[in-house]
């Protein structure tokens, strides 16, 4: 088979991931053999996740489209100005689960004191990450490209920043989630929902001060955790106020 070129042209932020030296988004890349358009936007350094919409001399293809030939290719991030004419999309545009691995604890705690199911352990290593996603159907949420570009990913989400309240922001304009915040409804330890509870039902495990003090209280529904509006809620809802300002309304 005769050497072949394609030369891709990146659109919205995905020159995130391209390296400072590719200027405006464009790379050439020689080829020897069919290849498919995944492989070449990965080799680029595009995990396919992030790629929306793919266009092969204008024309809208997936994934698996076998490049065999000299080629002009254009990719669009979600959320990238795309032509009107290409409503073809590669990625779902709404998703409120995720799995988030062990670097992106702060978020975990951010997406769930907005409401949002999240699953996180510290520990857990990239295969069991991939395990949970499958099995419960959520979107991954990491900054390891190598797991994005893993072949059982299909929703995911590399957050550019390395602040967590702006990855927070980030992750909640990819997904369209901001009508979806629900603060204080699930418990930041567990992950479960949390449960209006009278007093008299958690009193004898509160602390003299609280008891006096404070009249409605939530129990977490998976491991029993009890929440209150104590001094912890003022800074938690600070941080909620924050992050919502965040956000063009």
């Amino acid at each position: 088979m005769k050497p072949f070129t394609v030369r891709l042209h990146f659109h919205g932020d995905l020159d995130f991931f391209l390296g400072s030296r590719r200027s405006g988004g464009v790379i050439e890349r020689a080829l020897m053999e069919k290849t498919s358009a995944k492989d070449v936007i990965e080799s680029c350094g595009v995990p396919h996740p992030e790629v929306d919409l793919i266009l092969v001399e204008g024309q809208p293809v997936d994934f698996d489209y076998p490049i065999a030939n000299d080629a002009h290719i254009e990719v669009f991030s979600v959320g990238a100005k795309r032509p009107q004419t290409a409503e073809k999309r590669l990625q779902l545009p709404l998703f409120s689960r995720f799995v988030i691995d062990g670097h992106l604890g702060k978020l975990a705690r951010n997406l769930r004191l907005l409401g949002f199911d999240v699953a996180y352990d510290c520990e857990a290593r990239d295969r069991q990450l991939l395990h949970i996603m499958k099995r419960e159907g959520r979107a991954l949420l990491t900054r390891d490209r190598r797991l994005l570009m893993h072949a059982v990913v299909e929703i995911a989400y590399c957050p550019r920043s390395q602040n967590a309240d702006q990855q927070t922001v980030e992750v909640i304009r990819r997904f369209h989630l901001f009508d979806s915040i629900a603060p204080f409804t699930r418990c930041l330890r567990c992950n479960a929902p949390l449960q209006k509870v009278a007093k008299a039902d958690v009193i004898e495990k509160l602390e003299p001060l609280t008891k006096i003090h404070y009249e409605q209280f939530r129990r977490c529904t998976g491991c029993s955790q009890i929440y209150w509006a104590g001094s912890h809620f003022s800074k938690l809802q600070k941080r909620l106020d924050e992050i919502r300002m965040n956000f063009d309304l």
